[in-house]
């Protein structure tokens, strides 16, 4: 039986990718990838060596996870390197654990590559420190479900000092900013959706939570950072100054009713 890597492709750009993940694509005799992966990562595996996308675009599965698991089964099987490619960090919404049971069951050997996750991809890029030792003292990452018994923040934790990190915000803006507004986020707290982080064709809007509706859907991968660490661009000062010298909106962006 071959070996199997799962490895994070990170947020998009190949020049983040690991040293090991480049090498591992060019040795690959398969490579089964997230359709998320960006093109130009993608480029990097050798003609010749088998592509499977195996991941998913606007909620259409192309293939179920079961589906995904007996292929790197049989894949082991064939191939003495199975590339499993994720994006971001595969131990991070990456489905790692039902992959790794599958390949644990079967006894075939694997191993971890990380990469850089989404998250820290689209802070890097919008130029935001996730934690400030005024404002952020921990973060949060998630996704949003919109599933009828999809949960609130707050029993996890949810305080000023938290920067929320939503991974998949999904089209409508509107939803996300509200459940969020739900979760105990004053609606004046700033916020900013980045897409394609660190690629070419990265974009970024910000705004507050309440004003999360009038953006227009960008392109996935997109993430959504929201927290008072997200106003430490907007001005050439320091957050700290800002914050000091209008104390009112302080209060209120920081605030968690």
């Amino acid at each position: 039986m071959g070996k199997v890597f799962l490895v994070g492709a990170g947020p998009g750009d190949p020049e983040l990718l690991t040293v090991r993940a480049v090498r591992l694509l060019e040795r690959a005799g398969v490579v089964l990838h997230d359709s998320l992966v960006s093109a130009s990562i993608l480029s990097l595996i050798p003609t010749g060596v088998e592509r499977i996308d195996v991941g998913k675009r606007c909620g259409k599965k192309w293939l179920s996870q079961d589906d995904i698991n007996s292929l790197l089964v049989a894949s082991a099987g064939k191939h003495e390197v199975v590339v499993r490619l994720k994006g971001g960090d595969p131990l991070l919404f990456g489905r790692a654990a039902e992959e790794m049971y599958a390949l644990r069951t079967a006894k075939i050997e694997f191993e971890i590559v990380p990469g850089i996750s989404a998250a820290f991809g689209a802070a890097a890029a919008a130029k935001i420190s996730l934690t400030d030792r005024r404002l952020a003292s921990h973060v949060l990452f998630t996704t949003f479900s919109r599933a009828p018994e999809a949960q609130l923040l707050p029993g996890i934790g949810l305080t000023p000092e938290t920067t929320v990190a939503v991974y998949m915000p999904g089209p409508d803006y509107t939803e996300v900013g509200r459940w969020l507004m739900e979760s105990g986020f004053a609606g004046e707290t700033p916020c900013v959706v980045v897409s394609k982080a660190t690629q070419g064709e990265q974009t970024e809007e910000r705004a507050t939570l309440a004003g999360l509706e009038r953006l227009s859907t960008l392109p996935a991968p997109a993430l959504l950072l929201v927290g008072r660490v997200v106003s430490q661009t907007e001005t050439g000062e320091s957050v700290f100054t800002w914050l000091r010298e209008t104390e009112g909106v302080a209060e209120v962006v920081g605030r968690v009713s």
